[in-house]
């Protein structure tokens, strides 16, 4: 009978650790470490991490944001943003008795080029006539693929990130309809 060689799998002491880094959008903040036994293994892992712990900020800890390594530089792995969404149970939470949730899916092409998902969520004070909810969806639209269109990836990205384009979005969409959260 042939004996088999088994592949030896390195252990934690061979390991290194690499400290992994947020994109420049975001000010190359430590998103966090993470061993690997070549620095290859690394690049295409997915991390997550919240708004609040990235800038420091408990009140956006509901924020979820996910880098992908891209490469990696010495001891440090560089990503890059993939998405972000918030928590589940935050947006339950902010859905009440006699309030509406809107959403709306737009694909949108930014300045320089980047083809992007955005889902944008509004909460009304009240319910809301179908017909205002139109209204209201059509003007998030409006709005995102507008700021898309004249912003790069990373301003739109930041501005999606950081609650502007929200507040874009509030500003026109109260004409309508009384809102509570966008």
């Amino acid at each position: 009978m042939a004996t088999e060689r088994r592949k030896r799998v390195k252990t934690w002491k061979e390991k290194t650790w690499y400290e992994v880094l947020a994109p420049a959008m975001f000010g190359n903040a430590k998103v966090g470490e993470t061993p690997a036994a070549d620095p290859t293994h690394l690049v295409g892992r997915v991390f997550e991490t919240t708004l609040g712990d990235l800038i420091d900020d408990f009140s956006k800890s509901h924020v979820k944001l996910y880098f992908q390594v891209k490469n990696v530089n010495g001891t440090q792995a560089l990503t890059e943003f993939i998405r972000h969404e918030m928590a589940r149970d935050y947006v339950r939470s902010q859905i009440r008795r006699r309030s509406r949730k809107a959403e709306d899916i737009a694909t949108v092409t930014t300045k320089d080029g980047y083809v992007i998902r955005v889902l944008s969520m509004i909460i009304t004070f009240r319910r809301a006539q179908s017909t205002k909810v139109k209204e209201i969806r059509k003007v998030m639209r409006k709005v995102v693929e507008e700021k898309a269109r004249e912003r790069e990836l990373d301003q739109f990205v930041q501005e999606m990130v950081l609650g502007k384009l929200a507040s874009d979005i509030y500003k026109e969409a109260k004409r309508f309809h009384p809102v509570r959260k966008v």
